[in-house]
């Protein structure tokens, strides 16, 4: 009996644990035993802090471990063909950093805090050693590294879109939707990115993004402040999204 109430309390020290530092979509697939979380427990190298705008790692830098964010958001920047850095993604709590690697071994972008933040370094070769003893995980690093490429794929349907409104919208409506997945308000959230990175993300310049917010806020879609950002009409963001057409004669 003793044995077994220390091998419950463990694992929900282990759970505890996990999702205090954002781990649960690498620590927490369903079925996974105890064993498994203490070996995924052990794997996690470093819990660091990051000041904002400190790199996390650098173009051209070795693959050595994929990161996940405990706190803050981050963006990951391209060099362009001019030579100016392009901001190619954006990443939330929770979700997985340095995949640009894996197929190079080096990464190909730079990621850099976007305001205080911490995160969870795991090394790569001893992931791949532990994911072939937990096929949980192996499902579950293929789910997230699906997501990853879904996050791509809209990032090309933002730059698709021909009129600013709709890009803007697209960026919103997603931001959205990872935000309400971490448990947070999908409603009303304060933007982690600047205008400027948001105008490198979607191809724009920042005069037309700020004039793109002031449009949305006149038709009632949004209210922006700043950063602080409310969503007052999400049947109508949706329609942006999914139906521009529609939007677009009722304009």
């Amino acid at each position: 009996m003793s044995d077994d109430r220390a091998r419950v309390i463990d694992l929900a020290r282990l759970r505890k644990t996990c999702a205090q530092c954002s781990l649960q979509q690498l620590c927490l697939p369903a079925g996974v035993a105890a064993d498994d979380l203490e070996k995924l427990d052990r794997l996690v190298r470093k819990r660091r802090p990051l000041a904002r705008g400190e790199a996390l790692f650098r173009t051209g830098a070795p693959l050595q471990a994929l990161y996940v964010a405990r706190e803050g958001a981050f963006k990951t920047t391209a060099l362009a063909e001019d030579g100016s850095a392009q901001v190619i993604g954006f990443h939330l709590p929770g979700e997985l950093m340095g995949l640009d690697a894996l197929g190079g071994g080096h990464h190909r972008c730079e990621a850099e805090a976007l305001e205080p933040a911490q995160v969870c370094e795991v090394p790569f070769a001893e992931l791949g050693r532990i994911a072939a003893q937990i096929p949980s995980l192996q499902q579950q690093l293929l789910r997230v590294i699906g997501q990853s490429v879904g996050r791509d794929q809209d990032h090309l349907e933002m730059m698709g879109r021909r009129h600013a409104n709709e890009r803007v919208a697209l960026f919103l409506h997603s931001l959205a939707e990872r935000l309400q997945a971490l448990g947070r308000d999908p409603h009303a959230f304060t933007l982690p990115m600047s205008r400027e990175d948001i105008a490198s993300y979607l191809g724009m310049v920042i005069e037309t993004v700020s004039r793109t917010f002031s449009r949305l806020q006149e038709e009632g879609i949004i209210q922006v402040r700043g950063r602080q950002l409310k969503i007052l009409d999400r049947a109508r963001l949706d329609t942006l999204v999914h139906d521009p057409e529609e939007h677009r004669a009722r304009g």
